[in-house]
């Protein structure tokens, strides 16, 4: 679920990203953010299917974990309908959010 390399942390987000879920990985990446160096994190939302407003709101949180730096976050991998929640949302003003794993 976690992985690290180069001071990114990449994230795999689960099926549904909901409240439980959202605290649970809140609890785990900042526990992360303690013990090393991230200098950035990345989303990867390839088998998330539903999210919530608890899923954004642990996006942002560790954004300003991070410190509010710019480009510090991005999501990859995102379907149509995740796509349309993180654009109503407003997040696609503080993260980048790739389609493809390339971008």
């Amino acid at each position: 679920m976690f992985q690290i390399g180069d001071s990114i942390l990449t994230v795999s987000l689960p099926v549904e990203l909901d409240h439980p879920n959202s605290q649970a990985i809140s609890q785990q990446i900042d526990e992360i953010l303690q013990e090393q160096y991230i200098r950035g994190i990345v989303f990867d939302f390839g088998n998330t299917t539903f999210m919530d407003s608890s899923g954004i709101g642990m996006i942002m949180g560790r954004y300003k974990a991070l410190g509010m730096r710019q480009d510090s976050i991005r999501a990859i991998r995102v379907n149509r309908r995740i796509y349309k929640i993180l654009n109503l949302s407003g997040i696609y003003k503080v993260m980048k959010i790739c389609r493809q794993v390339e971008e």
